[in-house]
């Protein structure tokens, strides 16, 4: 049992050590200045804002359709206002980001279920360590090992 106990111990300080290391690396560095360009930005915090705001109204839009009365008008101004802040260049920078992250997220978590055994599921394949999908859930359908 102390053993056991000790054995926890031992993954959960390594794991603690791992989470830290990731936060120190360049990768999640980047992130977190681009998340805060993202949100000190005015510009940026007033598109964000307007598409948000539209968003909730084209929510509202759905439930009814094209029978709605300003349909046409809040599709189109929610495509635009969504164009408008994807074009934004720290909307940009934000999003390869956050893509950044995850991939290094899903390849640290390919990496430790790798080290457990070859047949146990990870969410996010297709990093850079597998080799095809892995993980698609369609029997290999895809052209994976699966």
């Amino acid at each position: 049992m102390i053993a056991a106990t000790m054995e926890l111990i031992n993954v959960a300080d390594a794991a603690d050590e791992l989470g830290e290391m990731i936060l120190q690396s360049e990768t999640a560095a980047k992130y977190r200045d681009c998340y805060n360009e993202l949100y000190t930005n005015e510009s940026v915090r007033r598109k964000i804002f307007a598409f948000s705001r539209l968003k909730d109204q084209y929510e509202d839009v759905q439930r009814f359709g094209r029978y709605h009365p300003d349909y046409k008008k809040i599709m189109l101004e929610t495509r635009q206002a969504k164009r408008e802040m994807d074009m934004d260049e720290y909307v940009a920078a934000f999003r390869r980001a956050e893509t950044e992250l995850q991939q290094l997220l899903d390849d640290v978590s390919l990496l430790i279920a790798r080290s457990v055994s070859e047949q146990v599921k990870v969410p996010g394949a297709g990093s850079i360590f597998s080799s095809g999908c892995g993980s698609c859930g369609s029997g290999g359908s895809c052209g994976c090992s699966a």
